[in-house]
């Protein structure tokens, strides 16, 4: 007599390999003698490796040499909570290319072995970098106008200031010979043009700077399409959906590499602090409110403790997940600065695993 029970359990089970053979995610079962067990074909495609050469060596010669010392302080953690999330290392292709990958592990202390879940983010990870980069650079060339307008100051303006002070405590009707208070007066007048012509260009260089910032009609349509564009492969794996009404308000007026940066780094955050096992939801609405465009931008990952990061929020280099090792604490920073320069602002509300809101607000160019 046939036992359903037993069939059902026997399929069960085979669908489970079925599913773990053709997972697009890196999934794998490693002892704690740090030797992959099992693996899946894509273990194979990411690393480019054959089955035989990942068997043969430990994990930790496929890492990337600087990640090491990391990883193997998250591996002794993983072995006394059993459990670890969200977890970003390079492992090394064999053609040399750097992989990211991001994991997800829980450990069988009986059994002694991981079981384990990568996700391959290293797309993510260039946009990241990229933008690092571009920070770096702004970071530089302000370091290097405020270090021209400190030098101005203090060689030029400090000098013609003493000069001034001077020759206010100079009384030429005292002065007897005439040729003398002449120079004098005529010292004293060239002081004052010089002054005023360094004030004058110091005024211009600073206004320059500023209006090299092109301000245009932006379609938030389009613009949200062009962001999802540059990272489509990052949403696609991640399964991200969003959502837009920009009835009300369909444009703002505004820079567009600032509001493409902006855009970016709300889309990345979203992904990169989803709750495990949930893809992330973006939402975007606009509306006309006060003589501005506020455009408000929601998710519903992780969140954030507001009472922990409290006026810390949009400073540079601030982290507010645990599991953030790899972030470099400056896309809010960016977000905020973007705004405030060009007169508008933004502001945050989150509750942890309730996901986040930005309201940003726009100058209206009308």
């Amino acid at each position: 007599m046939r036992n359903p029970s037993r069939e059902i359990s026997d399929t069960t089970s085979y669908n489970l390999e079925f599913f773990f053979e053709l997972s697009p995610d890196f999934m794998c079962i490693a002892g704690f003698d740090g030797y992959f067990k099992k693996i899946n074909s894509a273990v194979i495609d990411t690393l480019g490796y054959t089955e035989q050469e990942l068997f043969e060596k430990p994990i930790t010669q496929f890492i990337h040499p600087d990640d090491r010392e990391l990883t193997a302080q998250k591996r002794n953690s993983l072995l006394k909570s059993l459990i670890l999330t969200q977890f970003e290392n390079r492992y090394i292709h064999k053609n040399g290319n750097i992989v990211w990958l991001q994991w997800s592990s829980i450990a069988l202390e009986k059994e002694e072995v991981v079981y384990a879940i990568a996700k391959n983010i290293t797309a993510k990870k260039n946009v990241e970098l990229q933008r690092n980069a571009l920070l770096q650079s702004l970071s530089e060339d302000n370091k290097e106008l405020k270090f021209f307008n400190y030098s101005t100051s203090h060689d030029l303006r400090s000098p013609l200031s003493n000069l001034t002070a001077l020759h206010q405590l100079i009384d030429t009707k005292e002065i007897e010979d005439p040729e003398l208070a002449d120079y004098i007066k005529l010292l004293k007048l060239a002081t004052e043009n010089l002054n005023e012509i360094v004030c004058t260009n110091m005024d211009e260089w600073i206004k320059k700077d500023r209006n090299s910032i092109k301000l245009e009609k932006i379609e938030l349509h389009e613009a949200v399409t062009a962001t999802c564009n540059s990272i489509e492969q990052l949403l696609k794996q991640d399964q991200v959906s969003i959502h837009t009404d920009f009835e009300e308000a369909s444009e703002v007026y505004f820079s567009s590499s600032y509001l493409n940066s902006i855009l970016l780094n709300l889309f990345t955050n979203s992904i990169k602090y989803a709750k495990p096992g949930t893809p992330a939801v973006i939402s975007l609405k606009s509306e006309k409110r006060g003589g501005k465009i506020v455009l408000t931008y929601r998710d519903n990952g992780v969140g954030i403790d507001m009472k922990k990061a409290q006026d810390r929020i949009f400073k540079l280099h601030q982290r507010f997940q645990e599991a953030s090792e790899n972030s470099k604490g400056i896309g809010l920073y960016l977000i905020h600065n973007h705004l405030t320069s060009l007169g508008g602002s933004v502001s945050v509300s989150s509750v942890p695993n309730e996901g986040t809101t930005f309201v940003l607000e726009f100058k209206d160019g009308k």
